[in-house]
């Protein structure tokens, strides 16, 4: 999918608190950012990395994502087993058979399907923003005579999914890609059910030996950073991955969506 070419919030007025962020990001080529209430000001840059989209969060610069063409063929590219250890992380998410899970950024399905055995009485939402990401999905689903996945077209700012229907929301190499993080999250936040988790994965943004670009890395202490700002809690990281965080965090309890 290609990303929107159009993000200037239409509320431009000046945050007294943002004003000495927004003089350094202008000096380095940036506009401003910060919070607003319950909305975001994404900041911008001039000119956008190869694999950006230009907007910046919390001091980052979003990184592009990765279409259907040409990325599908590296989602199910077979040394992921290896370099992801897949089964072991879905053995991490500590599911129950009941468990309603959400696949955020679900791609081609490569964790959905693994995840679908293990909640035979629950449910597995794939949600992805491209088309042709769910229809892959579809066609493995059907091959494999799984009836608990059930795919979802989300949007840029919202999985689309019911209030407080889901148990854990999962993503997968995927976050750092958020065209619209803030509201995104926001949306995931409504999508839990009270005590819900959140468990990002992203690759290393600590460990330069990692062959990609940092815009489509994370480091622990920016994950935390942008899913605190949200509402959500820290609850715990494991160092169980080759090359990649594996962090959670939770909804409180308490803070049910209406």
């Amino acid at each position: 999918m290609t990303p929107l070419t159009s993000f200037r919030n239409p509320d431009t007025t000046p945050l007294r608190v943002v004003l000495p962020l927004c003089l350094l990001l202008t000096a380095i080529g940036c506009t401003r950012t910060g919070v607003r209430g319950d909305s975001y000001v994404y900041g911008s840059r001039s000119q956008a990395d190869t694999t950006g989209t230009g907007r910046i969060y919390f001091g980052r610069e979003i990184g592009s994502v990765t279409a259907h063409a040409g990325g599908a063929e590296w989602m199910q590219q077979q040394d992921r087993d290896t370099a992801e250890l897949p089964d072991r992380l879905v053995e991490n998410l500590d599911l129950k058979q009941t468990d309603v899970v959400a696949d955020i950024g679900a791609g081609t399905g490569y964790l959905t399907l693994r995840i679908a055995p293990v909640v035979p009485y629950g449910k597995v939402y794939a949600v992805d923003i491209q088309p042709e990401m769910l229809d892959s999905i579809r066609v493995a689903v059907d091959s494999l005579h799984l009836t608990n996945v059930q795919t979802v077209l989300g949007s840029d700012k919202s999985p689309n999914l019911p209030a407080n229907s889901t148990n854990v929301a999962l993503m997968v190499n995927s976050y750092h890609e958020f065209y619209y993080p803030w509201e995104m999250m926001h949306a995931i936040f409504g999508a839990l059910k009270p005590g819900g988790r959140v468990v990002v994965i992203e690759y290393r943004g600590e460990d330069a030996t990692i062959d990609l670009s940092p815009l489509h890395k994370l480091t622990e202490a920016q994950i935390r950073k942008e899913m605190e700002a949200i509402g959500f809690e820290y609850r715990n990281r494991r160092d169980i991955l080759p090359r990649q965080h594996f962090v959670v965090f939770q909804k409180p309890f308490g803070s049910e969506v209406p």
